[in-house]
C-alpha cells in the first residue's frame, strides 16, 4: 500500500559524521505514539528476508547511491507522517498470512537508522507484541545509532556492502565505507544473523579484487548466513527522470548471467552461501 506519490527529491543535507545528527524524525511529544516519515509499505516475497514479509519503507537516506532504485525516498520530506500505532496496526492485519508463509516484518528505506527511535519502537512491537520475525535493511553507515536494546528486537540484519575499494565506495555513495565495516564487526560480536547484499555493477563493482575483498571480509565475520549478489538494473530510471535528477548509470549495461555466476562463485570460494 503506497502512502504517497513521489515528489521532487533533492539529496539529503547530512553530516558526513555518522555519529552526529542528520535529518531526524520529530521527537516524542507528550505520551502519544512516536511519528516518523514513511514512504510506503508492501507485502512481498523476495530479498527482504525469509518468507513473505510486510515491508515498511521509511523516507530519508544519508547516502546518494548512483544506482538507487528508489530516489523518491532520499529525503524524509519525501515521506508522509505516520505514527508507530498506525504502522503496527497495518502490519497486524497480515500476521496470520505472514506466519503461514514463514515470513515476518522488514523495515527498509531509505535508511531506517535516520529514525532510530521511530523504527526501534516499531521493530520492538512487531517482534515482541506481534511475535514476528524482524529484519533491518541498512547500509550500516549509521549503525552507531543502533543501541543494543534496538538490536535486541532485530532477528536479521540485511547489510549492504557496496564495494571494498574505498574510493569506489565514495564514488558510488558519496560516503565512507568504514562505518559499515564497524557496524558489521559489532553485529558479529553480538552474534546477530546477517545477510550481506552486494550489487554487481559492470565496470564498477565487478573487478575480481573488489568482489574478493567483500567476500574475504564477509567470511571473516562468522555470522553471515547468506550473500545476495544483486544484479544492477535500471528499474528506477523513470523515477530519476521524473524527479529531474540525472541517472548517471543510464548507459551502464546490466550484468550477464555469466558475470553474476562468476561473482557468486567468488563468494562461494570463501565458504559463503551466495545466491
Amino acid at each position: 500500500m503506497t502512502l504517497i506519490q513521489p515528489g521532487h527529491a533533492l539529496l539529503p543535507i547530512v553530516s558526513t559524521d555518522p555519529d552526529r545528527p542528520v535529518e531526524q524524525a520529530a521527537p516524542r511529544r507528550g505520551t502519544g505514539p512516536l511519528t516518523g516519515s514513511v514512504h510506503s509499505w508492501d507485502v512481498s516475497t523476495g530479498v527482504d528476508g525469509p518468507g513473505t514479509r510486510f515491508v515498511l519503507f521509511v523516507a530519508g537516506c544519508p547516502l546518494a547511491c548512483l544506482y538507487c532504485q528508489n530516489p523518491d525516498t532520499l529525503r524524509m520530506s519525501n515521506g508522509k507522517r505516520a505514527t508507530t500505532d498506525e504502522v503496527v496496526a497495518e502490519a497486524a492485519k497480515y500476521v496470520p498470512f505472514i506466519r503461514a508463509a514463514g515470513g515476518g516484518f522488514t523495515v527498509s528505506g531509505g535508511e531506517p537508522m535516520l529514525q532510530p527511535d521511530f523504527v526501534g519502537e516499531i521493530l520492538g512491537r512487531c517482534h515482541h507484541d506481534l511475535g514476528l520475525h524482524t529484519a533491518l535493511d541498512t547500509s550500516g553507515f549509521l549503525g552507531a545509532r543502533a543501541t543494543d536494546a534496538f538490536l535486541d528486537s532485530v532477528d536479521l540484519v540485511l547489510l549492504d556492502i557496496k564495494s571494498w575499494d574505498r574510493e569506489l565506495y565514495m564514488r558510488l555513495t558519496s560516503r565512507q565505507l568504514e562505518p559499515t565495516l564497524v557496524f558489521a564487526r559489532r553485529l558479529a560480536e553480538l552474534g546477530k544473523e546477517v545477510w550481506v547484499r552486494f550489487v554487481l555493477v559492470p565496470g564498477l563493482t565487478d573487478p575480481p579484487e573488489n568482489v574478493a575483498g567483500v567476500a574475504a571480509f564477509t567470511a571473516s565475520l562468522g555470522n553471515v548466513t547468506r550473500v545476495d549478489v544483486l544484479p544492477f538494473h535500471k528499474f528506477g530510471a523513470d523515477k530519476w527522470a521524473g524527479l529531474g535528477m540525472n541517472f548517471t548509470l543510464a548507459s551502464t549495461p546490466v550484468p550477464s548471467a555469466a558475470q553474476i555466476a562468476e561473482a557468486r562463485s567468488v563468494f562461494a570460494s570463501y565458504g559463503l552461501y551466495a545466491v
